[in-house]
């Protein structure tokens, strides 16, 4: 299995800095409504998954816009809430409605000191988060990690033709990029396959989003989340940036129903947590973890 490029030697395609603004701003308010739209296509795939899960993992939940959908497939499952800091979330009583604020606030329960290790499920959905993740080679073994043997891992993101025409009106006006590069559907399938993932299948569709003026496509790509380039253009912008940039978003988006488009490419995929296996070499070393792994798939009734 060939290694992945380490980490410190990539560009980095975000900055942590944006990202963390983007995510205290995002977890204060409701998941944007695409994401619920994108978590509602991904849930026609669940068809996909025979096995009924009694624990499924909901991946960044503040921003995942998925918790009601995931109780309405799976009524008898508990479903396990994960913060964007990748770390478990206190469960939400099941009262049909979410809590507000002030019930959060005087309800969440203080956090244990440095980082948790998620309980484990048999299914791990992710939904519209895995494009701001910089480091797949540190995620992805977390979430094998967190998936029961057979378990299955569900997520969708950004694709790399998100907001190409926004990024072309940006070119012209020698602006930097207005967005981080997403990463290819080709290689997020690889990572999985580094992770130990099984059977990796990713797919991908095209979505055209409109709006009647730059005014309200702005403020929708800024509920989506804020440009993380690392080579964004510095600095504070200008009533006169404002007015060019409404120009040029004016002259090169509008269609022939007098409407702006923009184009977003969204990436699905799925995959499977498989047995473990040794790779067989001249010396092979198994950990005890791992050889008793083995030994419960080939023995199930077995208890210790």
């Amino acid at each position: 299995m060939a290694e992945s490029t380490p980490t410190a030697r990539r560009t980095p395609r975000i900055d942590p800095a944006a990202l963390q603004r983007h995510l205290r701003r995002a977890t204060g308010h409701a998941a944007p409504w695409l994401h619920e739209e994108i978590a509602r296509r991904m849930a026609d795939r669940l068809s996909l998954v025979r096995r009924q899960p009694t624990r499924v993992i909901d991946w960044w939940s503040p921003t995942s816009g998925s918790a009601t959908l995931l109780k309405a497939q799976y009524p008898q499952a508990r479903l396990l809430p994960c913060g964007c800091d990748d770390q478990p979330l206190p469960e939400a009583p099941d009262t049909g409605t979410p809590p507000r604020w002030w019930q959060r606030l005087i309800g969440q329960p203080a956090r244990a000191e440095g980082p948790a290790a998620p309980p484990t499920a048999e299914l791990l959905w992710a939904n519209m988060m895995l494009h701001w993740i910089d480091d797949l080679p540190a995620l992805l073994p977390r979430w094998h990690a967190a998936l029961e043997v057979d378990g299955f891992l569900m997520f969708s993101c950004f694709g790399p033709d998100t907001l190409k025409e926004l990024r072309a009106v940006y070119a012209d006006l020698g602006w930097g990029p207005p967005g981080s590069p997403w990463i290819d559907m080709h290689d997020l399938g690889d990572e999985l396959v580094h992770a130990g993932f099984a059977d990796p299948v990713m797919d991908m569709e095209r979505l055209t989003l409109t709006w009647d003026n730059p005014a309200a496509l702005l403020a929708e790509l800024r509920g989506l989340g804020c440009n993380t380039a690392p080579a964004r253009q510095p600095g504070l912008r200008s009533r006169d940036w404002r007015r060019k940039l409404d120009a040029a978003l004016t002259q090169h988006l509008t269609g022939v129903d007098g409407r702006l488009h923009l184009g977003f490419e969204i990436i699905y995929g799925h995959a499977f947590r498989p047995v473990t296996r040794a790779r067989m070499q001249a010396q092979t070393e198994i950990s005890l973890d791992a050889m008793r792994e083995m030994t419960r798939q080939r023995n199930p009734g077995r208890t210790e």
